[in-house]
């Protein structure tokens, strides 16, 4: 699976890049036919940091308190709220970066200590993959039972271009990606044809089948 990996440089700075693998591929929301991986955002610190501020661009003009973490994006968070202080409406402003608990039933939740950085603050929602818009949605009604106010979302890839009235500000959209579909496990045309899952994937990377 991995020889037919390829990279893609966003076209706003080459030194931010994902890999993609075509095929056939299972999340737990939908069937996709590429795997993004977006690894080296997430691990080196220096592409999160390009991404960082390719990201704030879309925020100058948007009030932020705070920064929910989705997917493993924490590292690209913090470079995130560093660089949203540092001009524009959030100067000199101090952006907490927080990440919600998943309770037994997959629901999240904020601890005691943790819900005065949501409770009434301007929510910037920053996920790694938003194809469905199903996480955002769960997220969203998160943010609604400890009051907070959504504010922006940004992503590293994503297929959709809102959620909830408000744009999803991507590095990387499906126009970056050579025919990428999403579909429901029950509408996927792969799965109709016989094409065999290649792997389950998730936030964290895939598993082969």
């Amino acid at each position: 699976m991995e020889n037919r990996s390829q990279s893609i440089e966003s076209n706003k700075n080459r030194r931010i890049k994902i890999n993609i693998i075509p095929g056939h591929f299972a999340t737990n929301h939908s069937h996709v036919n590429f795997y993004v991986d977006m690894t080296s955002i997430k691990t080196s610190h220096k592409m999160a940091k390009e991404a960082a501020v390719e990201l704030a661009a879309n925020y100058a003009t948007t009030h932020i308190d705070t920064i929910i973490c989705l997917e493993g994006t924490e590292m690209l968070g913090a470079f995130l709220a560093e660089t949203l202080s540092e001009t524009g409406i959030n100067s000199g402003a101090d952006i907490a970066v927080v990440t919600p608990e998943l309770n037994m039933n997959n629901q999240m939740i904020f601890r005691d200590n943790t819900q005065k950085k949501i409770w009434g603050k301007q929510i910037l929602l920053l996920i790694s993959s938003a194809s469905t818009g199903k996480s955002i949605t769960r997220a969203v009604d998160c943010l609604q039972y400890y009051n907070g106010s959504l504010a922006a979302i940004g992503a590293i890839f994503s297929a959709i271009k809102e959620s909830h009235g408000i744009a999803v500000n991507a590095i990387f959209s499906d126009t970056d990606l050579p025919k990428y579909d999403s579909y429901s496990s029950t509408a996927c045309p792969m799965c109709k044809s016989g094409q065999k899952v290649d792997a389950l994937i998730n936030s964290f990377g895939y598993s082969k089948i």
